[in-house]
Order: C-alpha cells, then sequence, then structure tokens
C-alpha cells in the first residue's frame, strides 16, 4: 500500500510493488509511491486503447475544456505540488512553484489552438483538404529536473490532438506526476491519462509495446538512440528532446557587470542541471581575466541549501549517479584547467556541489566536449568570432546556445551561423509555450511546443476529390 498510487483506467490502484523516494537534500527516504508491473503497462495500454475511439470523437471544443480544467486544477494545487516537488527533486521552492505555476500555463496555451483543415485546392477541377487526424496511444516519457513542465510539453498537446496517453515519470521524481494523477482523475474520461511508475525497467517495455503509436522522450541521448532503435520495428512515432552542450559566447563589446550574472544564471539554474543550460562559455581574450573573476565571485555568493530552506538559491543534484558524475568532472577538470570557485562538495550529507568555475581550459577537455549536467561552468578564452563559433559548432550536439553584444546585428548575424535548435542573442534558454523548440544534431528529433509541436501528436490524412 501507498499514498501515492498509480492511475491506470480512472482509477487509483496500487502498484504490484513499491517504489522508495529519496529526498535529495538529506539522502533519505521520505516516501514510498506504487510501483507498476509490466502486467499493469499492458492494462494501462488497453484502457488508452478503450478510451481512444470516444476521445478522438470528442468535439474540439470540449477537449479544449478539459485542457482548461487540468490548469485549473494544477494552478489551484500549487502549494501542495510545489513542496512536493523540492522534496523529491531538489529544486529551490520558488523555482518549484514556478515550474507548477509553468505546467499549468503550458495546458491553458495548448487550450487555444485549433486543428483546423487547410484547404489547398478548391476549384472546378475538385477540392483537397490536409487535416491532422490523432494516432492513438502516446507513451509520455519524463526525466527527472523538471518532472511537472517537461510533462506539460506533452501530455497537453497529445491530448488536444485527440490521442489518450500513458504518462511515466523518472523512478527517482514520480511523486508530483502521481499527485497529479489524483488531482485529475475525474476531469478526464477514463483512460484518456494513465500513469505508471517504474525503476527503470519498463521505458524499453512501452517503445515497443504494440498498443503505443507514438513515443515522446525526454532525456539522455544515449537513451534516446535505444528509445529510436526500439521504435523501429513497429514503425512507432518518436519526438526526441536529448542531450545538449549549449556554447555561449560573449563578444568584447558588452557591459561586463551587467553581463556575467545573466551568464551565471545561464549555467547554474536548476544546479546546471537544464538540457538548455549553457555549459560552455566562450569570452574573448580581451575581458576573459575580468569575466572569470566577476563570474567566480559571483558563484561564491551563490546560498546552497535545502529547497525547503529560506534563501536557497541552488539546490542538490537530484540523485546519487549525478552527483558522483558531476563530481568526476570537477576532478577531471583540475586536471585541464585551473578552478576558481566552489570545486567540490557542500556538506556532509545531501547531493550538494558548490557551483564551480573552471578557467584557462581548452575545447578538447572532458568538462568542454561532453555534457555535465551540473554546477560547473568551463570559460575558454577566443581571439576571433568566427573561430569561437567554429568551435561552438564542433560539438556533436545542437539543442541551443547563444550570442552576447552591445551591437546587436553583428550578434544576430553570428548567431545565424550557429548550428542549434534555438540561438538567443543576449539571453539564453527562453522557452515558452507558443515557440517551437527541438534540437539539431544528437540533440534530438521532431519538435515540441507551439503549433509545430501540436503537429507531432497528429498524422496527415489528405482528403481529394474530384468534380
Amino acid at each position: 500500500m501507498s499514498d501515492y498510487k498509480l492511475l491506470i483506467n480512472g482509477q487509483l490502484v496500487d502498484g504490484d510493488a513499491t517504489l522508495d523516494v529519496v529526498n535529495p537534500a538529506t539522502e533519505a527516504v521520505f516516501a514510498t509511491c506504487a510501483r507498476a508491473s509490466k502486467g499493469q503497462l499492458d492494462q494501462a495500454v488497453a484502457a488508452a486503447q478503450a478510451a481512444f475511439p470516444a476521445w478522438s470523437a470528442t468535439p474540439l471544443a470540449d477537449r479544449k475544456a478539459v485542457l482548461v480544467k487540468i490548469a485549473d486544477a494544477i494552478q489551484g494545487n500549487i502549494n501542495e505540488l510545489a513542496r512536493l516537488l523540492v522534496q523529491e527533486q531538489g529544486k529551490p521552492l520558488q523555482d518549484a512553484m514556478g515550474e507548477i505555476f509553468g505546467a499549468s500555463a503550458f495546458f491553458r496555451y495548448f487550450s487555444t489552438l485549433d486543428l483546423a483543415a487547410k484547404v489547398v485546392q478548391d476549384d472546378a477541377t475538385g477540392r483537397v483538404e490536409v487535416r491532422r487526424k490523432p494516432l492513438g496511444v502516446v507513451g509520455c516519457i519524463v526525466p527527472w529536473n523538471f518532472p511537472m513542465i517537461l510533462m506539460a510539453f506533452k501530455v497537453p498537446a497529445a491530448l488536444l490532438a485527440g490521442n489518450t496517453v500513458i504518462v511515466k515519470p523518472a523512478p527517482t521524481t514520480p511523486l508530483t506526476a502521481l499527485k497529479l494523477g489524483e488531482i485529475i482523475k475525474d476531469i478526464v474520461p477514463a483512460g484518456v491519462v494513465n500513469i505508471i511508475v517504474d525503476a527503470n525497467d519498463l521505458g524499453g517495455e512501452m517503445t515497443k509495446h504494440p498498443g503505443i503509436r507514438k513515443i515522446s522522450f525526454t532525456g539522455s541521448t544515449e537513451t534516446g538512440k535505444k528509445v529510436m532503435a526500439s521504435a523501429a520495428d513497429a514503425l512507432k512515432r518518436v519526438s526526441l528532446e536529448l542531450g545538449g552542450n549549449d556554447a555561449l559566447i560573449v563578444l568584447d563589446d558588452v557591459d561586463l557587470n551587467a553581463t556575467a550574472p545573466k551568464v551565471l544564471g545561464a549555467a547554474m539554474q536548476n544546479a546546471g542541471q537544464v538540457c538548455i543550460a549553457a555549459k560552455r562559455i566562450y569570452v574573448h581574450e580581451s575581458m576573459y581575466d575580468a569575466m572569470c573573476d566577476e563570474l567566480a565571485r559571483l558563484a561564491n555568493e551563490i546560498v546552497v541549501g535545502d529547497g525547503l530552506e529560506q534563501g536557497t538559491q541552488m539546490g542538490p543534484l537530484q540523485n546519487k549517479q549525478q552527483f558522483d558524475k558531476v563530481m568526476g568532472f570537477i576532478e577531471s577538470a583540475r586536471k585541464d584547467g585551473r578552478v576558481i570557485a566552489g570545486g567540490g562538495r557542500k556538506g556532509d550529507k545531501g547531493y550538494f556541489i558548490q557551483p564551480t568555475i573552471v578557467r584557462d581550459i581548452e575545447d578538447g577537455s572532458k568538462l568542454v566536449d561532453e555534457e555535465q549536467f551540473g554546477p560547473v561552468m568551463p570559460v575558454i578564452k577566443y581571439t576571433d568570432p568566427a573561430d569561437a563559433l567554429a568551435r561552438a559548432n564542433a560539438s556533436i550536439y545542437g539543442l541551443g546556445g547563444s550570442i552576447w553584444a552591445k551591437d546587436t546585428e553583428r550578434a544576430w548575424n553570428l548567431a545565424e551561423g550557429m548550428e542549434s535548435g534555438s540561438v538567443w542573442v543576449n539571453k539564453h534558454a527562453d522557452l515558452q509555450p507558443h515557440l517551437p523548440f527541438g534540437g539539431a544534431k544528437f540533440s534530438g528529433v521532431g519538435s515540441e511546443l507551439g503549433e509545430e509541436g501540436l503537429k507531432e501528436f497528429t498524422q496527415i490524412q489528405v482528403l481529394n476529390m474530384a468534380r
């Protein structure tokens, strides 16, 4: 028995097993939740399949109304959801509040979109319409860094398009998703939304399940490759938002004091556990020393602690595996560069790492070339902006990137050459529900958000009539 139950076919049910959930600030188990078996996954898929005909035939206006009710329910439970999110994920309470509010806003945004038929020909010879039809059952696999907002990248679009869904949160952050199931179980028809939890043993079963027609996955590039391969036998649709190693290029005309805090924020948000965090900072040689000094000063001022404690600005890493990985990046960086802020664990309990700045480091170092996904910032010197752009583009990743300059036309022209799905000028990681988001190269397949993201959950149907 558990206080946090699965949502299958409109019912809150115990799992065939249970799963302990650890608070990363204390390293202690603070809750136990239901864990689904393969048989319960099959039940959830069967429920979603059974609910699909009626849901896909539900008028669009009625599906929109359901999304609004979900948005209202999330917002109405924001305090409980946010505190739960802090305990399972680690982020500061104010950030958790922002994430829950954002999830509500994303559901609300998708309720404003339409799926109207597009008439591409209407003349004496015939009429042709392009329509968007739902796919069927969609599997939504959500990671642990933003459990609520990244769920809201997927579920509202899938539902608006007329699909039914199976949501699988990460095993280390299952509770907010299960609590959401409890909140919305009487809002959505039975089987339309199903929420299951695993211990990293059902993802592969979902991707190859014959009853699931699309997988929307956010996670690492290596896991994304496995998802794509597993989905191939059934020619299952996939949307993959994968790893990133975003480059941030600071040109030589910036206001250093105004820019440095924004650059640091671009790298350190959510303890650096952001797919589109700035992970490689290229700074012009003329201000390299001054920028490094200011970044180090600012990093040392960040208050690291339990997300429920007042004044905390950065929480712990979410899990021990990621903590150990980032500590390994720091040790590697000591050999290749110079640590000028942070550089170690904070305290002896919890997965806390001091915000770390590394200077005098070059491309080819592990910290520069790989995605660290933690609060460790390499600052790299360059002379020629064209060379900095070439080095930024040399990565296998292409999720996001940014250019910073007073001369915005100069920055814009340089930004056009950056090989990333999203490129920002004088800001970083600006994601909004109406803006499509997707990666280039090894950072993903397809897109989420906006009208383009909605279309990813549909099948084109062309109606072609002769006259």
